[in-house]
C-alpha cells in the first residue's frame, strides 16, 4: 500500500513536515489536499461518512494512511516517514544521544514556538479576539525562545544536531516558517541574527524549496 498524506487545500505546514522528510528518505508519500477545516468536517456528507474517522479518530489533518493503520499528529508523522529506510538516513540521529537532541529540538519547536506562535497569529486574524496586552505577552514568550535558540546555534552551528539537516531542523524550520511569514518582522528576529540566518539557510535547501517555494522577509507587524 502506498503512503497516502491527507491534508488541507491550503499551504499546511504540518503537511510539509512530512513531505520534506520524505524527499531527504526517498520515500514515496501520496499528498491528497482535500480537507478543509471548519468546512469539510460540516457537510452532511462528511458527517455521514465513517471513512475518514475511522481513519483518524481526531478527525484532524494531517493524516497518513499506511499499510498498518493510520497515524496522526505532525511530528509522529514526519518522524515515521524519516524511520522507514532505517537509520541510512541519518535524519533521526547517528547515535542515541543525538536522537535524543533532536527529540528535544523537536519537543522545543512544538511547545515553545508552534504554540505560542498559532496563539500570536489566530488574534491577528480574527480566530481570537485581538487584545494588545496579550499579544506583548506572547512576544516576550517568543523573544524569549528565540533567545534560547540564539545561543544553542552561537558556536557557528548550521543545523541543531549533528552538522546536517535532521528531522529537528525539518520540523523547526516549518514552525518557523509560520512566524516569519505571518508576524516576525525583521524588525523581531534582527535581534537573534543566529537564528535568521538558521532559517533561512534551512529553507534554502532544495528539500525545503520544493515545498516552501520562495518566502519573502516580512517588513511590516510586530
Amino acid at each position: 500500500m502506498a503512503l497516502v498524506l491527507r491534508s488541507g487545500e491550503l499551504n499546511n505546514r504540518n503537511a510539509y513536515k512530512t513531505l520534506i522528510a520524505a524527499e531527504y528518505c526517498g520515500v514515496k508519500v501520496e499528498h491528497v489536499k482535500e480537507y478543509q477545516m471548519g468546512v469539510s468536517d460540516k457537510t452532511h456528507l462528511f458527517l455521514k461518512n465513517s471513512l475518514f474517522i475511522s481513519r483518524n479518530h481526531v478527525g484532524k489533518v494531517p493524516v497518513l494512511e499506511t499499510h498498518d493503520g493510520p497515524i496522526v499528529e505532525s511530528n509522529a508523522i514526519a518522524k515515521y516517514v524519516a524511520k522507514l529506510k532505517g537509520d541510512n538516513t541519518n535524519l533521526c540521529g547517528s547515535s542515541v544521544y543525538e536522537f535524543v537532541q533532536i527529540e528535544q529540538w523537536m519537543a522545543f519547536a512544538t511547545k515553545e514556538i508552534h504554540e505560542i506562535l498559532v496563539r500570536w497569529v489566530y488574534t491577528r486574524i480574527g480566530v481570537y479576539p485581538y487584545n494588545d496586552l496579550t499579544e506583548r505577552v506572547l512576544i516576550g514568550y517568543m523573544q524569549k525562545a528565540l533567545r534560547a535558540l540564539n545561543t544553542h546555534l552561537a558556536p557557528n552551528y548550521k543545523y541543531l544536531v549533528g552538522g546536517r539537516i535532521t528531522l529537528a531542523d525539518i520540523v523547526m524550520a516549518c514552525d518557523l516558517h509560520f512566524g516569519f511569514t505571518h508576524v516576525m518582522a525583521k524588525s523581531l528576529t534582527s535581534k537573534f541574527p543566529r537564528v535568521e540566518r538558521y532559517f533561512w539557510n534551512v529553507v534554502g535547501q532544495p528539500n525545503f524549496k520544493k515545498f516552501l517555494g520562495e518566502i519573502s522577509k516580512l517588513i511590516g507587524c510586530r
